[in-house]
């Protein structure tokens, strides 16, 4: 696989080959003919791969070749030349003055996307406040139960050494779990540029699966792992995969509060979709889809729950796209919802 720089030295090449044709076409063919003109092609195709002022520089180059055909050329009308110059030369600006306006909203689209998925990671970490603050003090609870008891052996007469180290080695357990529990909320809520790289999904899933433990125990939910072990690393950025898994739990759990408690079931799979991509879905017992446009539930700001905002699952689906992904739901016979989704395999080589 070709890395992001490589494959941009590609892009400019076969840009400059294009140049090259389009300058051959308009010095050696009659006036009349506007070959400048294609140099908007080069213009916007330039666009994905250069920054803006590369993209200006690319384009008062793309002028000068015009100008410079036009001085060049030996056939035709001269007065024509002149005209179809000029022409050329106003599409090239214009086209260039639109494609920065293009990469410009794209860039404000974007950053309005990471926004929401901060605001919509800050609702998830909200709406798991009580198992948070339960997976912590499980652990803080266990430190503080073992230094009582280092403290009963170390007052024995002569002092048990031996059973104070012990519960020293539990107390730094105990300790990192409840470090390991802040690291992960952290992470889930950082503003940070995405850091993609090869990870085990299985493992990030039962990271969400220890912070939604205690929002599953109080719901009822009973659950279900039918995990793939001989899965494949697969490649993204980590923090942002399991914020969608964490959306698709939340939401699951959500979807089956008006089920008895003893229908409350929730099953999460993952398995190897295809040689290149790796699959997990979240399937709940409960309210299920709409029935005339399943695919509803993915529009922003569209929901059901009473106080929702709507974007947790359009969020999911902007993510899972971001890193050559893809989402679906599918209805369930006996009742629920079923969501899927795949994400590609870390190829092991640099990526861009």
């Amino acid at each position: 696989m070709l890395s992001s720089s490589s494959r941009r030295t590609v892009a400019l090449l076969v840009l400059g080959v294009v140049m090259a044709a389009i300058f051959a076409a308009d010095t050696l063919t009659d006036y009349a003919v506007a070959a400048a003109c294609f140099y908007a092609a080069v213009i916007l195709a330039a666009s994905r791969v250069l920054s803006a002022r590369g993209l200006v520089r690319l384009a008062a180059l793309c002028i000068g070749l015009t100008g410079l055909s036009f001085f060049l050329t030996r056939f035709g009308t001269y007065r024509i030349g002149l005209v179809n110059s000029a022409i050329g030369m106003l599409v090239i600006g214009i086209t260039t003055w639109l494609a920065l306006k293009m990469e410009a909203a794209k860039a404000a689209v974007q950053d309005a996307q990471a926004r929401l998925l901060r605001v919509a990671r800050a609702s998830t970490v909200g709406e798991l406040t009580t198992s948070i603050a339960h997976e912590v003090n499980q652990p803080l609870a266990a430190i503080a139960s073992s230094a009582e008891a280092s403290q009963r052996w170390l007052a024995q007469d002569p002092p048990n050494v031996d059973k104070a180290r012990q519960t020293l080695a539990r107390i730094l357990a105990d300790a990192h779990r409840a470090s390991d529990v802040i690291a992960r909320v952290r992470g889930l809520t950082r503003g940070a540029v995405p850091e993609r790289q090869g990870f085990d999904l299985n493992q990030a899933l039962l990271e969400m699966l220890a912070l939604s433990h205690s929002e599953l125990e109080q719901h009822a939910v009973t659950l279900s792992t039918q995990l793939d072990d001989a899965l494949p690393p697969v490649f993204g950025d980590r923090v942002q995969v399991q914020q969608v898994i964490g959306n698709l739990i939340l939401n699951a759990v959500d979807a089956m509060a008006e089920v008895p408690a003893g229908s409350r079931r929730l099953v999460l799979r993952s398995w190897r979709a295809s040689p290149t991509r790796v699959a997990m879905s979240v399937r709940d017992h409960g309210s299920g889809l709409p029935l005339d446009a399943p695919e509803r539930v993915f529009d922003a700001f569209w929901t059901t729950k009473s106080g929702g905002l709507g974007l947790g699952l359009s969020l999911s689906r902007s993510i899972l796209e971001a890193h050559d992904g893809q989402i679906r739901a599918e209805p369930v016979a006996d009742g629920g919802a079923c969501f899927v989704f795949e994400l590609p395999i870390d190829g092991g080589g640099p990526h861009g």
